[in-house]
């Protein structure tokens, strides 16, 4: 941007054609009269910069009224060629004003500096000669989600003021929920405010619409619009009632926090907690320094009475930047060039204006929307944080050096309060949310509904009644709910969800891929899946060799080999002395003797007892171990499925039974193949052991959690058997899109985590404990391995060992002369073998060369 130093008597003139530029601002607002004292320095500043006095800039006044601001604009076309009008105006208002102008040859160009509108699918694009340069409200909202995020809350109520008959405000509720959902969170409620000036009793209608809000349990409330007026008349109530106090949290945006520079200390004081956001801008530019110099001047002569708070704002930087846009543009273009040559030249803009750096696409302005990030403390406000939707939040403005900040804090709540507020808190007469039970489960362990006379109405216990009532206490807000029970399937009670009749779904629902289409489900609150029980029968196959099981393989094996090892070494030190023992044939029977301690022949040698001794001692333990394992084996009945897999049901065509208000009949007939005739529907958990008692069904198919209950009740004569078929879990229910459904994944985590979960899974496994108690149930009778004996096998080992070694070198001395003999006779032997192959073989060969003799 040129500077505007050049004095203006010097300047020679160099155009004398004139050419005018209207401007529409609401007067009545601290942001518009900003925007008209910047637009005159702007111009001023230009004329000086250029030497040219060829544009003159007509304004008008439009009271905050949308048709005041389309009469204005219409006033300033037919007053004078006006090639280009700035000012706070809509996308709607400016269609007002182009279907007016229907017939004329050129329509000026609009530059509106008001954040887009939200504007009807519907609305014509006609047109092509607006300009929006401002904030996309996309920004502002991605910001909002940003801090709504950082803390955790996950419900917040949305204030607005209506800006003027022709806008569609509503919709930014729509695009608030969508930035707020993308960070899980949602807007509860949301107050919508009619234009201040239309308001007869101003202080009676916000007190009244305050009292409204303050009757819910949300405490987070954010001004996503409103006008300053509205805004300070807004805390100002809200101080009185008691909702600036401990616990609320107050958000405002843009349009108010840009303005906090000019209210005074006892609107401030009204504000204090309140956190905010600003468009950030850099203030320690030369331009900038000598902009606001200019502006506080001029601002405190033409409004007095405000000289006090007369700091530039951003929108008197953008209505400046906007008028030297123009201006530019002008300078470049003839005197009778069209709007469609003018456009062309605004729209290829590219410069560092005060509020940043100017370029447009697809005629809006090309800015990043980084905000600043304030709160409200004391007589003025503290800076927290620099967001952007590129980097989130950090300390500063630098992109390159910039900190980057995983949370902000710490922050002054209203109240005084040091902590962050929860966001909601208990009020009566909230309505509760309605919460779908299954009344037809076949297990009341984990869903039961009751008649109470006494109160005339129903309640609902069981094992998933008491996980959601854990998991509630860890939301951080408050949830009021009432159980209704509901008479149909599982599918239905999802569906119901779907169609808005329940408000969420608790009970055994299992989590399915095809429930998906209707509605979310949290966190599996208990691990599942699809498995089989059938009945048992008795296993007579492996009874005549049933005393082999008393011990594993390797421990037969271990002991049969320390048994002959020992027999050898008893020989080796017995069979030169002792005549009883000098045959090998009487060494294995007295192996034999030894194992029933019934042996007769006498041992000569101290040796062969210490041998004997400890492995005597082995035998001892062993034998009373055998003894006691096959007892227990002959004790327990040994147990086998009745059915082992579900291709024996299918092709003997068996029927199974299974929950039919559940999952299990669709998988079974769709994955599994049954045909829907073999498929018999349990109602409750007592009607399988009839079924399987009177031949009805086979086998009973059920989910994991369901399996172990019925397994804890009738815990004789059935037994799980298959493998386990489409494992997921138990979840609650909730609407596409609630955001509810995260936070319940999130407190079932901590349930989990607390050790409270796992306590209750032991109460719902525990219910039929003494059902079980004197069961002798399915025994596998575990064979015992070496593990237990193996400080006798060492032992008993290393004695039988040593005394090898010693009766091994004791015999090779005795005889050393016959082993000598033999080992001489061995080397002869050698000897001659080989000077024969030499004989046989040529010399050659063992020289490395064969050559034909």
């Amino acid at each position: 941007m040129a500077e505007a130093g050049v004095k203006e008597e010097s300047c020679e003139m160099r155009r004398r054609i004139v050419r005018g530029i209207g401007s529409v601002f609401d007067y009545s607002s601290r942001a518009g009269r900003e925007q008209k004292i910047a637009m005159e320095i702007a111009f001023l500043d230009f004329h000086r910069s250029t030497c040219s006095k060829q544009l003159v800039l007509r304004s008008k006044d439009s009271h905050g009224s949308s048709a005041r601001t389309v009469s204005s604009a219409l006033e300033l076309i037919g007053s004078g060629k006006k090639q280009a009008i700035i000012g706070t105006i809509t996308k709607q208002e400016a269609t007002l004003v182009s279907e007016f102008q229907k017939g004329t040859n050129d329509m000026p160009i609009i530059i509106s500096l008001t954040s887009p509108a939200i504007v009807p699918t519907s609305l014509p694009n006609r047109l092509p000669f607006f300009i929006q340069m401002a904030n996309d409200i996309h920004f502002n909202f991605q910001c909002i989600a940003a801090i709504v995020n950082n803390f955790q809350w996950r419900k917040v109520t949305a204030i607005y003021e209506h800006s003027n008959e022709f806008s569609t405000d509503s919709g930014l509720i729509t695009l608030l929920s969508d930035s707020l959902r993308a960070v899980g969170s949602d807007v509860e409620h949301h107050l919508a405010f009619p234009p201040l000036e239309s308001l007869s009793d101003q202080t009676a209608t916000i007190e009244e619409e305050l009292r409204k809000l303050e009757s819910k349990s949300n405490r987070v409330f954010i001004v996503i619009q409103s006008s300053l007026q509205l805004a300070v008349l807004l805390f100002e109530k809200a101080k009185q009632m008691g909702m600036m106090e401990k616990g609320y949290v107050w958000i405002v945006t843009d349009e108010i926090a840009s303005l906090l520079d000019s209210l005074d200390s006892s609107v401030l004081y009204n504000m204090q907690g309140v956190i905010g956001f600003r468009t950030k801008f850099v203030e320690s530019s030369k331009s900038f320094t000598q902009f606001k110099t200019k502006f506080r001047k001029k601002y405190g002569i033409q409004y007095s009475e405000e000289e006090e708070y007369s700091n530039p704002s951003i929108f008197a930087l953008r209505a400046y930047d906007a008028a030297w846009t123009v201006a530019q543009a002008m300078e470049k273009t003839q005197a009778n060039a069209t709007s469609k040559d003018l456009l062309k030249q605004i729209i290829s803009s590219n410069f560092e204006g005060l509020s940043g750096r100017i370029r447009f696409e697809n005629s809006t302005l090309l800015q990043q929307g980084t905000f600043q990030i304030i709160n409200v403390v004391g007589k003025s406000y503290r800076e927290m944080a620099v967001w952007s939707p590129e980097l989130g939040f950090s300390e500063n403005f630098d992109k390159e050096r910039g900190n980057f900040m995983t949370e902000l804090g710490p922050i002054d709540w209203p109240g005084g309060l040091q902590t962050v507020p929860k966001g909601w808190t208990s009020v009566a007469g909230v309505k509760p949310l309605k919460i779908g039970v299954p009344a037809k489960g076949a297990f009341n362990q984990f869903v039961k509904v009751s008649y109470d006379q006494d109160k005339n109405g129903s309640y609902v216990t069981g094992f998933s009644i008491e996980v959601f009532e854990a998991v509630v206490k860890r939301l951080p807000y408050q949830l009021p709910y009432d159980f209704i029970p509901f008479n149909g399937s599982y599918d239905d009670m999802v569906k119901e969800v779907y169609n808005k009749g329940f408000d969420a779904a608790v009970g055994d629902t299992e989590i399915l891929a095809d429930r998906y289409q209707y509605a979310e489900f949290s966190q599996p609150y208990i691990e599942s899946g699809l498995i089989m029980v059938v009945t048992e029968k008795p296993d007579k196959s492996k009874e005549p060799w049933m005393f082999m099981k008393t011990f594993t393989m390797k421990m037969w094996l271990i002991t049969l080999s320390m048994h002959i090892f020992i027999g050898f070494v008893i020989w080796m030190i017995e069979h030169e002395k002792n005549p009883d023992l000098n045959k090998f044939g009487a060494v294995l029977w007295f192996s034999i003797t030894v194992i029933f301690f019934a042996q007769r022949e006498p041992l000569r040698s101290n040796w062969s007892r210490c041998v004997l001794a400890p492995w005597l001692l082995a035998i001892l333990i062993i034998s009373a171990c055998f003894t006691a394992s096959l007892t227990s084996m002959l004790t327990i009945s040994r147990l086998q499925p009745s059915v082992s897999d579900i291709e024996t049901l299918q092709r003997t065509n068996a029927r199974v039974g299974c929950n039919g208000n559940s999952f299990i009949v669709r998988y079974l007939t769709n994955v599994l193949g049954f045909k829907p005739q073999n498929i018999k529907n349990c109602s409750s958990i007592n009607d399988y052991p009839d079924y399987f008692k009177n031949g009805d069904i086979e086998a009973a198919f059920f989910v994991v959690p369901h399996a172990k209950v019925f397994l804890e009740k009738y815990c004789k004569g059935y037994t799980v058997t298959g493998p386990t078929y489409k494992p997921s879990g138990f979840g609650f229910v909730f609407p596409k899109g609630s955001p509810l459904a995260l936070d319940f994944s999130e407190a079932i985590l901590k349930v989990t985590e607390s050790g409270e979960m796992p306590q209750l899974e032991e109460h719902l496994n525990t219910l039929y404990k003494n059902n079980c108690s004197s069961s002798t149930g399915i025994s596998n009778g575990s064979s015992l391995g070496p593990r237990p004996f193996t400080g006798l096998f060492l032992i008993s080992g290393g004695i039988s060992a040593f005394a090898f070694l010693v009766a091994a070198v004791r015999l090779g001395k005795r005889h050393k002369h016959f082993i000598q003999a033999k080992l001489n006779g061995i080397q002869r032997w050698v000897y001659t073998v080989v000077k024969e192959s030499r004989q046989i073989i040529p010399v050659r060969f063992f020289q490395g060369t064969i050559v034909p003799v």
